[in-house]
């Protein structure tokens, strides 16, 4: 496997950090969009912002046991299991732009936020998809299309954060962010600013939810996607409802006492596809007043994300359902009353320029913290965490520090020690090997063997090699560990 193999996950730190953290606005100086309309918009009672994510793993299941995207491998064997739906999956991850299209020219004004993950985007140049490739460009790309479209960052090999080895977390970050800007540019990497971790699973150990939220703000992310009943109020306390409808502004403490935060955009209920297949956000927000953030008073926001091509629902369903929603807000008469589409970036903006800043939003925390700073006190170590949280289980085994997601009757950690000590070995050993060397000369990640191995890291992370259960998806991680182990040691890693 050489580099031309490879995906473009590393060997540009510093300059994708450069371009990240950048902070110029990124809808408000778009010259395609009419700044009085917006802002007439923007009077409406509420807004509602929809987000589709998208992700085929990486198998080694090639011919020849290669590395391919679960895409291909459905084509290749359409008649097992689902496989048959592999063209009209396909299909899914380009037609965006078509839709879009065709609103702009019935004088709508669309919005939709895509989330698409590194092992998708690889998958598709591995299989010469270029006409998904090419409606992608266009989306990220298309001055015309720019006003409409936001793309959200997320880790390149859809990891769970919660379970992913805290060093590993900035390297999916970044690995996702090279990723897009070889395929897309710069300027379109400039331009990401909100993120969509994935199965919506927050980390609520307070190291791993500090290191998580410090690597995003590192790399130039400005808010982040968060399931309700993933966080809870400093007291302790759910959401309340009138929360859920602005923005929040999440804190992440560590066993140090350390503290960073992060803007948080809601996404309520749970994870059924058909809230977005049937546009339930826009009717939802029809529902809402105008809320009040820093004594100014402002539109609410529904926000959801679901599959994007995942179910007949989101198949079938979705496109007319989507052309509808916005063919009747084009009816409101400017929707100065009513309900328009925004995306996350952009209603963020507007909050700014109307003179809402983050201590003017509610504060929260990741679930169950409430409870581990009460049994802790005021003076917290690393040492005194980690025995609160032994506690804190022994008294409520229920109880999980473990991170909550889209639901909370499946678990990325129970069951999966024979994929998780992998992980975690083979983290261990990568970072043991090449971080005294990246860190003494930095174009050691621009190398073949940096990033065949960072590569396989990456790909053992994968959420759906534990989503799917025990048997053929852990062997397929057995083999990714197994290929990641011979590149560390191609690579000069001493032995285990």
């Amino acid at each position: 496997m050489g580099n031309h193999d490879l995906p473009p996950i590393a060997g540009r730190e510093a300059e994708i950090l450069a371009l990240a953290q950048q902070h110029q606005p990124v809808f408000l100086r778009n010259a395609q969009i009419d700044l009085a309309s917006i802002n007439s918009a923007f009077a409406c009672n509420s807004v509602f912002a929809c987000a589709l994510h998208m992700h085929q793993p990486t198998i080694p299941a090639g011919v020849d046991g290669e590395l391919i995207g679960h895409l291909q491998f459905m084509f290749e064997h359409s008649g097992e299991g689902d496989n048959h739906n592999a063209g009209a999956f396909a299909h899914c991850y380009m037609r965006m732009a078509d839709l879009l299209t065709q609103l702009i020219a019935d004088g709508c004004q669309p919005r939709i936020m895509l989330d698409y993950s590194g092992n998708l985007l690889w998958g598709l140049k591995q299989m010469g998809h270029e006409d998904i490739l090419e409606a992608l460009q266009r989306l990220a790309c298309d001055a015309n299309l720019q006003p409409y479209v936001e793309w959200l960052g997320t880790f390149w090999s859809h990891a769970v954060a919660p379970s992913t080895p805290i060093p590993d977390l900035k390297l999916q970050i970044l690995a996702w962010q090279h990723h897009f800007a070889a395929l897309f540019g710069p300027e379109a990497l400039q331009r990401v600013k909100g993120f969509s971790p994935p199965e919506m699973h927050l980390p609520n150990h307070p190291d791993t939810l500090y290191e998580f939220v410090k690597a995003l703000k590192e790399c130039g992310y400005r808010w982040l996607l968060v399931q309700e009943h993933s966080v809870e109020n400093l007291d302790g306390s759910s959401l309340r409802q009138d929360q859920k409808v602005v923005p929040n502004l999440l804190q992440a403490r560590n066993s140090k006492g350390e503290i960073v935060t992060i803007v948080a955009l809601i996404k309520t209920q749970g994870s059924d596809t058909k809230l977005v297949g049937q546009m339930q956000p826009y009717y939802e927000a029809l529902g809402l007043g105008r809320q009040e953030l820093g004594g100014r008073s402002v539109p609410a926001i529904v926000t959801q994300i679901a599959d994007g091509e995942n179910g007949g629902v989101m198949m079938n369903e979705f496109p007319p359902a989507f052309l509808q929603a916005h063919h009747r807000i084009a009816q409101q008469q400017g929707g100065q009353s009513g309900t328009v589409a925004m995306n996350g970036t952009e209603y963020l903006e507007f909050l700014e320029a109307a003179g809402v800043q983050e201590n003017d939003l509610p504060v929260i925390q990741a679930v169950h913290q409430h409870r581990l700073w009460q049994h802790l006190g005021d003076a917290p170590t690393p040492e005194t965490v980690a025995a609160a949280i032994v506690d804190l289980q022994q008294q409520d085994p229920p109880l999980s520090m473990a991170g909550a997601s889209w639901t909370n009757n499946l678990s990325w950690v129970e069951g999966y020690a024979n994929v998780l000590e992998p992980i975690i070995s083979l983290s261990a050993r990568f970072h043991q090997h090449f971080d005294d060397l990246v860190a003494d000369d930095p174009a050691v990640t621009q190398t073949e063997p940096y990033q065949k191995a960072l590569l396989h890291l990456l790909l053992l992370e994968t959420s759906c090699f534990r989503y799917w259960g025990q048997g053929t998806w852990t062997d397929y991680a057995r083999e990714i560990h197994r290929r990641g182990l011979k590149a560390l040691a191609e690579a000069g890693a001493p032995g285990e």
